[in-house]
C-alpha cells in the first residue's frame, strides 16, 4: 500500500515533533518517522484487520477513513465488548455479537474473534458489515468492501445483515421488524415505477424501498444493494432509518424524532403525504399518508368555507413538545411480557412492529393480528411514555374521541348519499366541490389513527364539513345526536 497515506492522527503529531527538534537543532532538515498502515491479522485465513490500535479504539479502516472512524466511536457498536467484560460470567455465545467475526457480513465459516480471541476483533467494528479488510487495505483501488443492507432471518442467506445479532427474545428487532409494513416491499409501485410509468411512479420510491429513500435522502454511501433494477429493491430496512456509522441522534436514526417538524423529523420525512386535498388534479384521490401534518395540526384535511380555526392551527397534546419522542413514543414503544404465573421473563417487545397499540397473543406478546376487540389492545405504550397515567384512563380517551369521530363520519357519508351532494360528487372530473372536500374529510377521519394522531382537529373538521355540505345543498341539518357506528 501506498506509505504516503497516513493517519493523520499520528502523523501531526512526529511532524511537529520533528520539526522542534530540528529548530533546537538549528538544522534545515524535517525529519518524520514511517510507519506500516495495518498490522497483520491474527487470523491470517479470514484476512479481518480488527483494530489498529486497541487502547485507543482505532479501528484500522480508520487511518484512512478517519471522518467514519471518528463517527463510530461515538456509537454503541463501538462499546460493545465493554458491556460484557462487565458483567460477572458472560456466556460464551454472547461474545458472536460482540466481536468483529462472520457474524453480519458475507464470511460463512468461523473468522476473526471464532478463530482467534484476540482483542483485535473487540466490539462491532467496520469489517463486522463490509467483510474482511485485508485485500481492500492492500489493494484500494481494485477491491471496495461493500456492506448490504438486507435483511433476513433465513439461515440460508450469505448474510442476514442486522439481523444476525438484532434478534432474539431479549431484543427481536429484526423478528418484530420481518412482520411489519416496513419489512414488505410495496409490489404494486414497484410494478408502476419498474413496468408500467417511471417517470411518473419512480418518485413514489423515494417512501417505498430502501433504495429510493436513501436516494431521496441523498445518502451517499455505497453498499451492496446500492445499482439494484427497481424491480429487486427492498423493503424499508434498517439502515434506512439507522445510521450504521453512526450520527448525532438517538439509536443512530439518521434524522430526530423529536422534533415536531414535518420537514425534519425522520417519520414524517415520508408520513406527511397528501394530508389535504389536490385541489387542481384530474382524479381527486383520498388521504395517503397524512400522519405527520395531523399529528402537528398544520395543513390536514380540507377547510370548508368559513371555517377558521380559533387559533393559527388546532393541536394535539400528542404533537406538542410535551410528547418527547412524537411518533415514536407510540410506535416504536418497548415493553416486557412476562409469565403470569411464574412472574419469568418472555419476551421483550421492541416496538419494531410499528403498532401503536397492537394485539397480543395469550402469553402477552404483540401479534400482527389486528383483528382484536379495542378492549384487547395493548394500550402499555401510552403510559410507559409518559403520556398518561394509567392505561383503562389512555384506553377510554382513545375510545371517547373514536366515537366521536366515527359518528361524525358516519353523518357525512349519509348527507353524502343524498341527491344533491351525490350529484356532484365526481371524483374524476377535475372539478373541486364541497362535496369532494366532504368525501376526503370523511376518508381522513376514518383513518385507524385519526382518533389518536389528532381527535381535535378531526372532529372540528367534521362538524364544519356538516354544516358545509348542509348549506350548500340546503338540506336539513343532521340530528343533534349522531349515531356511533361499531367499531372494533
Amino acid at each position: 500500500m501506498p506509505q504516503q497515506l497516513h493517519d493523520t492522527r499520528l502523523v501531526f503529531p512526529a511532524i511537529i515533533a520533528s520539526l522542534a527538534f530540528a529548530a533546537a537543532c538549528g538544522s534545515d532538515t524535517v525529519q518524520f518517522r514511517d510507519r506500516e498502515l495495518f498490522n497483520p491479522p491474527p487470523d491470517q485465513a479470514s484476512g479481518f484487520l480488527g483494530y489498529f490500535d486497541v487502547a485507543e479504539h482505532q479501528t484500522t479502516c480508520g487511518n484512512c477513513h478517519v471522518g467514519i472512524q471518528g463517527d463510530w466511536e461515538n456509537t454503541q457498536h463501538a462499546k460493545a465488548f465493554n458491556t460484557l467484560a462487565s458483567l460477572d460470567s458472560a456466556p460464551e455465545f454472547c461474545f458472536g455479537c460482540h466481536t468483529v467475526n462472520e457474524r453480519g457480513n458475507a464470511v460463512t465459516g468461523a473468522a476473526g474473534w471464532n478463530v482467534v480471541n484476540d482483542s483485535v476483533y473487540h466490539d462491532v467494528q467496520c469489517e463486522s458489515c463490509h467483510g474482511p479488510g485485508l485485500d481492500h487495505v492492500q489493494n484500494p483501488d481494485a477491491l471496495q468492501p461493500k456492506a448490504s443492507i438486507a435483511v433476513s432471518l433465513s439461515p440460508q442467506d450469505a448474510t442476514n445483515g442486522c439481523a444476525e445479532c438484532h434478534q432474539g427474545n431479549h431484543h427481536p428487532f429484526a423478528e418484530e421488524w420481518s412482520r411489519s409494513g416496513h419489512a414488505t416491499p410495496v409490489s404494486t409501485v414497484i410494478n408502476l415505477a419498474a413496468n408500467v410509468d417511471p417517470n411518473r411512479y419512480e418518485p413514489c420510491l423515494s417512501c417505498h424501498t430502501a433504495q429510493g429513500v436513501l436516494k431521496a435522502w441523498g445518502i451517499g454511501a455505497d453498499y451492496d444493494e446500492a445499482n439494484a433494477p427497481t424491480a429487486d429493491h427492498l423493503g424499508i430496512t434498517c439502515a434506512v432509518c439507522h445510521d450504521p456509522h453512526g450520527s448525532a441522534n438517538d439509536a443512530q436514526l439518521r434524522f430526530p424524532i423529536d422534533v415536531p417538524s414535518a420537514e425534519e423529523n425522520l417519520c414524517m420525512k415520508c408520513h406527511q403525504r397528501r394530508a389535504s386535498p389536490e385541489l387542481d388534479a384530474e382524479i381527486l384521490r383520498g388521504p395517503h399518508s397524512p400522519e405527520g401534518p395531523l399529528l402537528l395540526g398544520e395543513g390536514a384535511g380540507w377547510f370548508p368555507p368559513g371555517f377558521q380555526p380559533e387559533l393559527d392551527r388546532i393541536l394535539g397534546s400528542h404533537g406538542t413538545l410535551g410528547n418527547k419522542r412524537t411518533c415514536a413514543s407510540c410506535h416504536v414503544s418497548s415493553f416486557t411480557v412476562t409469565d403470569q404465573q411464574t412472574g419469568d421473563f418472555v419476551f421483550n417487545a421492541t416496538g419494531h412492529l410499528f403498532l401503536a397499540i397492537p394485539c397480543v397473543d395469550a402469553e402477552g406478546k404483540p401479534t400482527t393480528d389486528q383483528n382484536c376487540q379495542v378492549t384487547e389492545r395493548q394500550f402499555t405504550g401510552c403510559t410507559t411514555s409518559g403520556c398518561h397515567t394509567d392505561v383503562t384512563a389512555a384506553r377510554s380517551a382513545f375510545l371517547t374521541a373514536k366515537q366521536r369521530i366515527d359518528a361524525l363520519v358516519g353523518t357525512v357519508d349519509s348527507l353524502l348519499a343524498l341527491p344533491g351532494p351525490a350529484a356532484q360528487l365526481d371524483r374524476t372530473d377535475g372539478v373541486f366541490t364541497v362535496a369532494d372536500g366532504a368525501w376526503f374529510n370523511a376518508r381522513l377521519g376514518e383513518l385507524p389513527g385519526t382518533s389518536t394522531h389528532n381527535p381535535f382537529l378531526a372532529e372540528q373538521l367534521l362538524i364544519a364539513t356538516v354544516n358545509a355540505v348542509t348549506s350548500e345543498y340546503n338540506l336539513s341539518p343532521p340530528p343533534p345526536s349522531f349515531m356511533v357506528r361499531q367499531f372494533k
